[in-house]
């Protein structure tokens, strides 16, 4: 690493900012920290899976990867934020993993910081990988990684409630028809839709899809578009359409709230599809739908595989061998499976639709979905976002109309 990057990396390492999305796929957990290996034949791999063990078949298929390129694996697995700061650290001591697989919006942060080698540098083939997932892990024109999968939100609903509110599902189509639908819900006797706004990312990112639907832009948080998305949640709490609660929901308590099978809809994501099946009652999937209609672009969550900066470059080969391995299209099913995520190219995602036909809405939404550092933000995105959340806490809490508290967070950002 030359000495300019050295100098990136010590103040980016002072000032790092951890984005995470809370439930959107990654559980907590330790690890120990691990060097890496003075044997050439061994290859360190740092992942945000401290939820699967030696025997997981995540494990197996690193193993396999490296029986492959012809080395061992020394495998250190971290909680999504713990791993960044060990990261930015081990980057600076030129000890950094042969491959670090990181949370999509902490590319931009290990970026900036001269970190990550660029596909340009290190030769990844990320020509098969849906543009709008690799935009995540882009900055500056540079592509720093390719997706190992994503998920994102969508809007799971309980056939039962709006059968006997005599809403068809067909019927929504964007905001008014959804706002009509939670009315006929409420009429009904029933609950109409729960959804996390807690005070930190969770809330930013439950509150992007209804956003980025009104065709907001993140540069321009008091935007008459952001401000009638805003107004859209507050509408819904002043009519008893959403509880008061989603003030401080997760996006666990607010799955709890749609599990106890009293509410129309949960805005929540694909990591609760296993307990949706458990739920006790029949659902069903449906794409957050934009203002206008279509569907509204949600966040993306899920990871990058990355190659870190090395001072010994010949290793890089080996790890290019890793990496390629490890986002082939076979491999990337089985761990999409695995993860409970959409695969990141088209030739998966119809794999996955074929053997699962829930996966579809989730596929859908996925397609349309859109990185939270995207449009170049890169590092921006961390202030706007907490700009964000607190503008939402805000105005449902009734502490500020929608358009203040809109136009006291961009006047915070600028």
């Amino acid at each position: 690493m030359n000495s300019s990057a050295r100098r990136r990396l010590t103040a980016a390492a002072l000032t790092v900012v951890a984005v995470t999305a809370g439930a959107t796929a990654c559980s907590s957990g330790g690890g120990g920290t691990s060097s890496k290996a003075a044997d050439s034949g061994t290859y360190t791999i740092w992942d945000p899976y401290p939820q699967f063990d030696k025997s997981s078949a995540w494990a197996k298929l690193l193993d396999g990867c490296g029986t492959e390129a012809g080395v061992k694996i020394k495998r250190t697995a971290f909680d999504t934020s713990d791993l960044t700061n060990k990261a930015l650290l081990a980057a600076q001591q030129d000890n950094s993993a042969d491959v670090l697989i990181v949370d999509n919006p902490v590319v931009s942060t290990l970026a900036e910081a001269g970190v990550l080698t660029t596909t340009d540098d290190n030769k990844l083939d990320t020509s098969k990988a849906d543009p709008n997932l690799l935009a995540a892990g882009q900055a500056g024109g540079k592509t720093y990684g390719t997706p190992i999968g994503a998920n994102t939100l969508a809007l799971y609903y309980n056939k039962a409630v709006l059968k006997k509110a005599g809403v068809q599902i067909s019927s929504i189509k964007d905001w008014k028809s959804l706002t009509a639908a939670l009315e006929k819900v409420k009429a009904a006797g029933k609950k109409g839709i729960t959804f996390s706004a807690i005070g930190t990312e969770e809330g930013s990112f439950q509150f992007l899809p209804w956003y980025w639907g009104s065709g907001a832009q993140l540069t321009a948080l008091d935007s008459p578009q952001a401000v009638s998305a805003l107004s859209l949640w507050k509408n819904w709490l002043s009519k008893g359409y959403a509880p008061n609660s989603v003030l401080n929901n997760t996006q666990t308590t607010s799955w709890q709230e749609f599990a106890s099978g009293d509410y129309a809809f949960a805005e929540n994501g694909t990591w609760q599809l296993a307990n949706a099946d458990k739920a006790g009652f029949d659902y069903g999937v449906l794409p957050i739908p934009a203002a206008a209609g279509g569907n509204a672009a949600a966040p993306t969550g899920g990871e990058f595989v990355t190659i870190p900066v090395q001072g010994d470059t010949s290793r890089y080969t080996t790890s290019h061998k890793l990496v390629s391995c490890l986002s082939n299209s076979q491999n990337l099913l089985e761990t999409d499976t695995t993860l409970s995520y959409v695969a990141p190219t088209s030739e998966a995602q119809d794999k996955q639709v074929a053997a699962n036909a829930k996966l579809k809405p989730w596929v859908d939404a996925v397609k349309a979905a859109k990185g939270r550092t995207s449009d170049d933000l890169g590092t921006k995105y961390p202030k706007i976002s907490e700009q964000m959340w607190k503008a939402v806490q805000s105005a449902l809490s009734g502490s500020a109309s929608p358009k203040d508290a809109l136009g006291s967070a961009q006047s915070a950002v600028k």
